[in-house]
């Protein structure tokens, strides 16, 4: 059996839609409201077991409050075949919450309550270690404190897993956190945050992936939206494009492609073929509402 481990956050997500995304200043009346279950750790996990073939053993370490969000959103995840192991309820703590405006577009903005996510520690994440054993991959976001995430790309390294960091939200990295970096999947923004390079075009998103491995990451994949993602790796450099959809929501577009990255990489794809891969899934989130509702099943794509 694969084992594929996961480390990040959860959160409720509080969704509202809007003909347009507002302005500074401006108020709008929303037309929809709903809660759905989110954050970054949980969608990419949720991918991760929606999109991994039968047999394949999905860990996710996260904490949550002690609230009945909470224990909704663990029924939901052991139904999608997550493992509980690495799940903690937080006395008199709330569990992460976020506010999410979607725009006709797709497009949208959020705003994060961290809540428990605040509380994994490192302490933590060593007192998991048992679920790194025999893993063959580590997927890590920057929702929980960045201490902690330090914390299991260490471990993770010490156990010789590959480990993949999708550097959201965005901010710069030292290097010597970088360099625990197997493979790196930042958006745009976030590898100009990363590397101080614009990332406006492929050119621009090839200056910033060589930028990167500079600083002693392995692999770099740049999402770019509907274009698709850049890719500099030592057997393959270049764009791989996107599938052409209506997009209806983006809200979990980059969770999505970063769970079934990991998935395809674990199964022996090249990296290619696992970004093709991943672009896939991702495009078809894209057309659904909801963050791990949109999230597709191995058997759609």
């Amino acid at each position: 059996m694969s084992r594929l481990v996961i480390i990040g956050s959860a959160n409720a997500d509080h969704v509202m839609e809007f003909s347009h995304l507002p302005e500074p200043g401006q108020t709008l009346m929303s037309r929809s409201y709903r809660l759905e279950h989110g954050g970054k750790g949980a969608n990419q996990a949720v991918a991760t077991a929606r999109l991994a073939q039968p047999g394949t053993r999905v860990d996710f370490i996260c904490h949550l409050g002690d609230d009945a969000i909470a224990d909704t959103m663990i029924k939901s995840w052991l139904d999608d075949g997550i493992h509980p192991q690495g799940l903690k309820k937080m006395p008199a703590m709330a569990t992460g919450s976020a506010m999410i405006f979607i725009g006709d577009s797709g497009e949208n903005c959020i705003g994060v309550a961290a809540g428990a996510n605040a509380s994994l520690e490192p302490e933590d994440v060593h007192c998991h270690q048992d679920l790194f054993k025999g893993a063959s991959h580590l997927l890590a976001q920057l929702e929980t404190p960045l201490e902690s995430v330090k914390a299991a790309l260490q471990l993770a390294k010490q156990k010789g897993t590959v480990t993949i960091l999708n550097p959201a939200p965005a901010g710069p990295l030292a290097d010597d956190m970088l360099a625990l970096v197997d493979i790196i999947t930042p958006n745009e923004t976030e590898a100009e945050a990363l590397s101080g390079i614009k990332v406006e075009d492929e050119a621009g998103a090839a200056r910033a992936a060589a930028a990167l491995q500079a600083k002693g990451v392995g692999t770099v994949v740049i999402t770019l939206g509907s274009r698709g993602a850049y890719v500099r790796h030592p057997e393959f450099e270049g764009l791989v494009p996107s599938y052409p959809v209506k997009v209806i929501d983006t809200v979990a577009a980059g969770d999505t492609f970063n769970g079934a990255l990991m998935v395809a990489l674990s199964e022996g794809l090249t990296i290619e073929q696992a970004v093709d891969f991943a672009n896939k899934a991702a495009s078809i989130a894209v057309t659904r509402h909801g963050a791990q509702r949109g999230i597709p099943y191995r058997r759609e794509l």
